[in-house]
């Protein structure tokens, strides 16, 4: 298999592909994501349909500048009963995320697509559901003085893999689904398609 193209700069997605063996090179997308995501809220689109939206957006802007090779989009946002958080761009904004979601359910939604020669040729939309245990607001200052601005490039201000995961009382999904990338159906697909040998 040739390298796959990683549309993306999430050091978290770039070393999960390259823990399981992949060759990857990172070409930056350089899309307007908020332009995109604004839009498609404007026009009443649910979360999961926003996420493959944007990942799709990624991975063909830059499979139209590299003829033959496979690029992957990913993206991923948070569902909280139907409204969508995103990263968080200041602390402020972080804390208001997590006091929205305190004592409740929201969904992670990660998106991944495939292009060739710009047209999608896989795609996948993975979900998680995970419950937020209630926390005082002491606890919640001290998180984010602790882990900003780390939790400034996750959505939903929280890194399950570190502090973050104290934040949950029950976690329902896969692991890598919450990271960022559905990872084991990405290597399904690429491995029913040859391109990975087992």
């Amino acid at each position: 298999m040739s390298p796959l193209i990683l549309a993306s700069t999430s050091r978290t997605r770039r070393q999960l592909l390259e823990n399981a063996g992949l060759a990857i090179e990172v070409m930056p997308p350089r899309v307007d994501e908020v332009m995109i995501r604004d839009g498609l809220l404007d026009e009443g689109t649910t979360p999961r349909d926003i996420a493959d939206a944007l990942a799709e957006a990624k991975a063909a802007r830059v499979s139209n500048k590299t003829p033959g090779a496979m690029v992957l989009g990913c993206d991923q946002v948070l569902d909280l009963d139907g409204d969508l958080l995103s990263k968080p761009a200041t602390a402020d904004e972080a804390r208001a995320q997590l006091l929205a979601m305190r004592g409740r359910r929201h969904d992670l939604l990660s998106a991944a697509v495939i292009c060739e020669d710009g047209a999608p040729i896989w795609r996948h939309v993975g979900k998680a559901r995970l419950t937020v245990r209630p926390f005082s607001e002491g606890w919640l200052d001290g998180y984010i003085t602790r882990n900003w601005p780390d939790i400034s490039d996750s959505v939903g201000a929280y890194k399950l893999e570190s502090e973050g995961v104290r934040l949950f009382s029950r976690v329902e999904g896969d692991y890598f689904t919450i990271l960022g990338l559905p990872l084991l159906d990405l290597l399904s697909f690429l491995t029913l398609r040859g391109d990975l040998a087992i």
